[in-house]
């Protein structure tokens, strides 16, 4: 996700995002500024702006576009991820098994919630480590690993499945059936 103040100081936020269009970059894009014309909320959605929000905002109403537009970009619209008997509500950072919660840690949260928001797809260790880990931090070679086996204890073995050589996989539950 990208977040972008149209007043940049070179160049123009607009500009910005016309090119990013125009190379065919999808990534979302939720325009924060003091602009508060409609003139110019029309262009910047209509440059391809997913979502345009003014100046001064409440972080929590930041924070709640954000997540629509991660919804979004994943195909779905409902805000909670559900799994079988697992929950998990990404605003809220709740996840429940059969109803009672479940603590995980930050990077376990991570984890789990970028496997199940798309079950049957098959995530490298390098993605995941993408998805735990910010530029700064170094990565153990095992870290993946250790969260995963961490996750298998908490929700069971099958919920996750090794693809070897490939990586991680949350099966579809169709899979999962045997249907």
């Amino acid at each position: 996700m990208i977040l972008l103040d149209l007043g940049l100081p070179r160049r123009s936020g607009l500009d910005v995002l016309r090119a990013l269009r125009a190379r065919g970059v999808s990534t979302p894009v939720l325009i924060v500024t003091a602009r508060d014309a409609i003139s110019d909320r029309v262009a910047g959605l209509n440059a391809g702006a997913d979502d345009y929000l003014v100046k001064p905002f409440d972080l929590q109403e930041l924070a709640a576009r954000m997540h629509a537009l991660a919804r979004r970009a994943e195909g779905r619209a409902e805000p909670v991820l559900s799994y079988g008997a697992i929950s998990l509500n990404p605003a809220t950072r709740e996840v429940t098994l059969n109803g009672e919660p479940v603590r995980l840690s930050a990077r376990e949260f991570s984890l789990l919630s970028a496997l199940m928001a798309r079950p049957g797809k098959v995530w490298s260790v390098a993605q995941l480590q993408e998805r735990l880990y910010s530029w700064d931090d170094e990565v153990g070679s095992n870290t993946v690993e250790v969260y995963i086996h961490a996750l298998r204890k908490k929700f069971g073995a099958a919920l996750i499945r090794n693809i070897r050589g490939v990586g991680y996989v949350v099966p579809r539950l169709e899979e999962e059936s045997g249907n």
